[in-house]
């Protein structure tokens, strides 16, 4: 049954929520479910994808995720009610707050959920935290997001607008958001994911968009020594199916999990793409020393 949730309009009924304060970071939200019938299992981390919001993303898969494990999903910075920071946006800074919210709810090893930027998230938790990862879960993502003309041309409209809301007021700022999003979403999003989605800093977000391009991972993937999960989006018009295969390739021991959906399929057709993150995920499980 729909519950209130944030600002008042019907929502999907969804765990409870809280407002964290990660010391010298400034203050998130996060949804905490624990699992009192398995309090051993292993903490999952969601990590959400761009222009989206943990709540955007996974709320088709709380429920069925906290059948088999505890769960942790954040906002990140600029995006929902995560953290907002006049200090250009980092996905480094992001991977940094994951790890704090862990430390703040006492949780020690995690196995992270990325999916899209949150897959980039993911191998950023890794590589700069890696005595706390136990494993991977990456979906829907790749270890490079530009190298064609075309892609670094659209990098740079988002650099340009990125910049472009630096420098707007408020009320621009919104004019903004309107404009480039929620217009083109409202025929197709429920209303409480419109509102969910007004919440985001554009400044941030178009921010992240920038730092989504100029990230690659190539250089070290190959070195990722915990179990891991590739979920391979095999419709994929965002990104598309030959990198998320090298990002697999790339990483020793990792098994790949196929999903006939295109990169949305989590909303789309979560029926169809559950069963397989469920797999992933207990195949990391069964793989993580205990």
């Amino acid at each position: 049954m729909p519950i209130r949730d944030g600002g008042g309009v019907a929502a999907p009924e969804l765990p409870a929520g809280q407002a964290l304060e990660l010391p010298g970071r400034g203050t998130t939200f996060v949804r905490h479910i624990v699992n009192d019938s398995r309090p051993d299992a292993p903490t999952l981390v969601l990590l959400h994808g761009w222009t989206a919001s943990a709540d955007l993303n996974f709320f088709t898969c709380y429920r069925g995720l906290a059948d088999d494990y505890n769960v942790l999903a954040i906002d990140h910075r600029g995006h929902g009610r995560g953290i907002r920071s006049r200090k250009r946006l980092r996905l480094e800074d992001c991977a940094d707050d994951a790890v704090a919210a862990c430390d703040a709810l006492g949780i020690d090893r995690l196995v992270p959920v990325g999916y899209s930027m949150g897959g980039i998230i993911a191998q950023l938790l890794w590589h700069r935290h890696r005595e706390r990862v136990s494993g991977l879960v990456l979906c829907a993502t790749s270890g490079y997001f530009v190298r064609s003309r075309e892609e670094r041309l659209s990098l740079l409209g988002i650099t340009g607008l990125a910049a472009l809301a630096r420098l707007t007021p408020a009320q621009a700022r919104r004019w903004l958001t309107e404009q480039l999003y929620l217009q083109r979403r409202a025929e197709h999003w429920e209303p409480w994911a419109i509102e969910e989605a007004a919440l985001h800093d554009w400044r941030t977000v178009l921010e992240a968009g920038r730092a989504i391009g100029n990230f690659s991972s190539r250089e070290w993937i190959g070195e990722v020594d915990v179990p891991t999960s590739v979920v391979i989006t095999m419709r994929d018009r965002v990104v598309p199916v030959r990198r998320q295969m090298r990002l697999y390739e790339s990483i020793p021991g990792a098994e790949a999990f196929r999903v006939d959906g295109d990169h949305d399929v989590v909303i789309a057709n979560p029926a169809r793409f559950m069963p397989v993150l469920l797999r992933a995920c207990a195949r990391v499980a069964e793989r993580v020393a205990p």
